[in-house]
C-alpha cells in the first residue's frame, strides 16, 4: 500500500527514480530546459540547482558550458544522473553532491544563481522547511545574484481520483518493458497537500512486477510563495507565466518567479 502523507516531501523520490526520466519524458518532456539554460548562460558565475534528480536539467546546461553544481537527497537518482554525467565526459562543467536543500552545504555566496526547476520548493511540506530553504539559499547565493523558481501550477485544483490509468508505454531497459502508471490524486485542503499514489507495473511476457509509493506536494500560490522570498531578504524581478517570459497572471499555466538578493 502507498504509505499516507507525512511530514517530509522526500519520501517516495527514491522509488521513482526508475521511472522519473520514462514519465517526464510523455509529460513534462523538455520543454522548460531552454528557460533554464539561458539563466545558466547569464549567470556570471556558478550555478547551484535544487533537487538535481537524474539530470534532466543539469546535463543540457553543462553541455553547453555552464558550471553548475546540482543537489539531491535521494541517491538512486543521483547515481543516475552521475552515470549520464560520466557517459557524456561533463565532469569538469556538472557536480553532484547529496544533500538536503533545507541545510545547503556550500559556504556564503559561493554561487551567483540558483535555480529549482519544476516543483522542488513544492516538495517542502511544512512551512518552517521552506523557510530554511530560503534562508540556506540566501546564504549560499551572493549579493546581486539570481534565484529562479518554478511551481507546478495549482495542484490544488487537480481533480481527485482512484486507481486511474495515466500513462502506458515501453521503457527501454535490458531490452524493454511495458509499464503502466495507474494513479490515484488526493487532496488534503487543510494542509495545502496533493499527494500522488504511484502505482507502476513493469511486464516483459508473462512477467510482471509493480512498484507502489506517494509524492506529495504542498502548494502555495504565486503571490504568497513572493511573499517568503521577501520575508527571506529576497527582492522579487518578475513573475512570469510562460518559458519566453510572459508576466504571470492568474490564468497562467506555467508559475516562475525570479529574485535577487540584494
Amino acid at each position: 500500500m502507498a504509505k499516507k502523507p507525512g511530514s517530509e516531501g522526500h519520501a517516495g523520490w527514491d522509488e521513482y527514480a526508475p521511472f522519473y526520466d520514462w514519465e517526464n519524458a510523455r509529460t513534462l518532456g523538455r520543454r522548460d530546459v531552454p528557460f533554464w539554460r539561458t539563466l545558466g548562460l547569464a549567470s556570471p558565475g556558478l550555478v547551484l540547482e535544487l533537487g538535481c534528480g537524474t539530470g534532466r536539467v543539469a546535463m543540457p546546461l553543462g553541455r553547453v558550458g555552464v558550471h553548475l553544481v546540482g543537489i539531491d537527497r535521494s541517491g538512486p537518482m543521483l547515481a543516475l544522473a552521475q552515470r549520464r554525467v560520466a557517459r557524456a565526459r561533463l565532469g569538469g562543467q556538472v557536480s553532484l553532491v547529496r544533500g538536503d536543500i533545507r541545510a545547503l552545504p556550500f559556504p556564503a555566496s559561493t554561487f551567483a544563481t540558483v535555480i529549482a526547476p519544476y516543483g522542488v520548493l513544492q516538495s517542502l511540506l511544512r512551512e518552517r522547511d521552506l523557510a530554511a530553504t530560503l534562508a540556506a539559499v540566501h546564504h549560499v547565493l551572493g549579493r546581486g545574484g539570481t534565484f529562479g523558481v518554478e511551481l507546478v501550477a495549482d495542484l490544488p485544483s487537480w481533480d481527485e481520483h482512484r486507481k486511474r490509468v495515466s500513462l502506458k508505454g515501453w521503457r527501454r531497459r535490458r531490452g524493454g518493458v511495458h509499464v503502466t502508471l495507474m494513479e490515484t490524486v488526493r487532496q488534503d485542503r487543510v494542509r495545502r497537500l496533493t499527494i500522488f499514489d504511484q502505482e507502476f507495473t513493469e511486464r516483459r511476457g508473462r512477467q510482471h512486477r509493480t512498484r507502489r509509493f506517494a509524492l506529495t506536494f504542498r502548494t502555495l500560490s504565486v503571490r504568497q510563495m513572493a511573499r517568503r522570498f521577501e520575508k527571506a531578504g529576497f527582492e522579487i524581478t518578475a513573475l512570469l507565466g510562460d518559458h519566453d517570459g510572459a508576466p504571470w497572471d492568474s490564468r497562467a499555466e506555467v508559475w516562475i518567479i525570479l529574485a535577487r538578493r540584494p
